[in-house]
């Protein structure tokens, strides 16, 4: 394989790497102390049920075991590589060299988040941007290159709607330091880089740290938050061409993605620890000279780690929360906003193999699939209010798709998860699946695995199989899916990391576009 870098991009791989060493440092000098925390509530509930499974109907090619497991034997005999399906169809693809880890559409196009330095490695480094009018044929129409975009844009690959904006942030490896890139996506197959300077230019770093990050419902904000330390900056964009740093704060040791209220007054802002802390961002989203923003109130919980985001909705305009947890096998939560201080946990959505009974199974199948199991990541709402479907990327698991219109008693009724791309690593550079395959454990399963086991639910027979021994070096006989779903009348578009971009259609006996659908991710 004849690989060649150019001179730019070896410039940008010293300036990630340089950045990377310097978040800690950077990062802290210019973070202000966190404020008060204010409540703080804990849950140790673990939650013991599963959603009600799918059925199946007509053309479809459904999972051979538990909801969400992909069997040893399946994975081991090749049947992984044929997928698995519910209710849905493709309708269309393109895989390109794979897609990084959070991805990002508007109107007609699609743009292929980035790993680094993985997508050096390609013809064209930099996001993709793909013409979707035709779902059965997307086309490649340009590459964005300009350093963030390069450097590895992690979960910061974000749209808004509103301004018709595109930002991603530059995250070598887990955080990042100082790139940020807003397009002007109006004509969104062909996107105009805005700022030159600031973010862009490798001599005028913006004093961010980054790793996931998300708009402001009016676009005029953009949140980047780093996980180790947890800083969290507010990026003024009101002018795109000059972005600017108006609040920084250190909320924690670690913090991950977020949801923001309608209005913008209100980040519920993920603890990679597993929880939740909610901030009134109001002095931001106004405006104020000298912003603060005071932390209402944390809400932690052992059902799971590494929370990933929210998605604000409200049901009979009451509001709630689905959070989604990355790792500890924690899934979907409920959780009851109407009290401000005071969140609760009051439902939660998992999928068979997750279930405390069922880890050791889940085990078993996951061996040699590298770092996670079966986890839960971006999940999409269609519509804010009185949403009637919530559409998630579940690692291993696939697309799944529930009917949450009774919030309190959820169902399957769709899934998709794609053929394993096993055995074709090298084909997939851009791909954070293809480059974790080095490790066969599932290490972001353990803290739930370790719980069934103190709660004697762990049956260590169950956990054997003949891929035990992959303990290291992996194979991709799974696909990750980390990508948030986006709505599209009947169809979902997606990416995952080893499949790249799809188009899936749902099957009309299970889902009804609302007449309102509006794609929800929360930020």
């Amino acid at each position: 394989m004849n690989i060649s870098i150019s001179n730019r991009a070896r410039r940008i791989f010293a300036v990630a790497a340089a950045a990377t060493i310097a978040v800690p440092i950077a990062g802290l000098a210019g973070a202000a102390p966190a404020a008060a925390p204010g409540p703080v509530h804990e849950s140790t509930a673990i939650a013991d049920h599963a959603a009600g499974r799918a059925d199946c109907g007509t053309g479809s090619l459904p999972e051979t075991g538990l909801q969400g497991d992909v069997s040893a034997a399946d994975r081991d005999s090749g049947r992984s590589t044929e997928g698995y399906r519910c209710n849905t169809t493709l309708a269309g693809a393109f895989p390109g060299l794979g897609a990084g880890i959070v991805s990002a559409s508007f109107a007609n196009c699609a743009y292929l988040g980035t790993l680094f330095p993985g997508n050096l490695l390609g013809p064209t480094p930099g996001v993709q941007v793909l013409d979707v009018s035709d779902p059965a044929n997307p086309v490649h129409t340009t590459t964005l290159a300009e350093p963030a975009m390069v450097a590895g844009t992690w979960e910061s690959l974000k749209v808004n709607e509103e301004r018709k904006l595109l930002v991603g942030t530059g995250v070598p490896l887990l955080t990042g330091f100082g790139l940020l890139s807003v397009y002007d996506i109006s004509d969104c197959a062909h996107p105009r880089l805005l700022n030159s300077g600031t973010g862009t230019d490798l001599q005028m770093l913006l004093p961010i740290t980054a790793h996931e990050g998300g708009f402001s419902p009016d676009g005029n904000t953009y949140w980047a938050s780093g996980t180790a330390p947890g800083i969290v900056s507010a990026v003024d964009l009101a002018d795109p061409a000059n972005p600017r740093v108006l609040w920084q704060g250190l909320i924690g040791l670690s913090s991950h993605g977020f949801g923001m209220s309608p209005d913008g007054n209100r980040m519920y802002l993920s603890n990679t620890l597993g929880g939740i802390t909610v901030l009134d961002t109001s002095a931001v989203q106004s405006r104020q000279p000298n912003p603060q923003v005071p932390q209402l109130a944390q809400l932690s919980w052992i059902d799971g780690a590494a929370t990933q985001h929210s998605v604000p909705v409200t049901y009979d305009g009451h509001p709630y929360l689905f959070t989604v947890d990355e790792g500890g096998s924690g899934g979907v939560k409920l959780i009851d906003i109407a009290d401000e201080t005071a969140p609760r946990i009051v439902n939660s959505i998992k999928l068979e193999v997750n279930l405390p009974e069922n880890l050791d199974a889940g085990l078993a199948s996951s061996m040699g699939g590298s770092v996670f199991a079966y986890e839960s990541h971006y999940c999409t709402a269609d519509r804010p209010r009185d949403p009637t479907a919530l559409a998630c990327g579940w690692i291993s698991s696939g697309i799944r798709v529930f009917d949450v219109r009774d919030p309190f008693n959820v169902r399957e009724i769709a899934y998709y998860n794609p053929p394993a791309m096993t055995g074709q690593n090298l084909g997939r550079m851009n791909s954070p699946h293809a480059w974790a395959s080095a490790i066969g454990v599932p290490l972001l399963s353990a803290p739930a695995i370790a719980s069934a086991i103190a709660n004697g639910q762990f049956d260590s027979e169950e956990a054997i199989s003949a891929r035990s021994g992959m303990v290291v070096g992996g194979d991709l006989s799974t696909d990750w899916c980390f990508s948030p779903p986006a709505w599209k009348g009947s169809q979902l578009w997606v990416t995952c990391s080893d499949n790249g971009f799809m188009a899936i259609e749902l099957d009309p006996s299970v889902y009804t576009p609302p007449a309102d659908q509006q794609s929800t991710v929360g930020s």
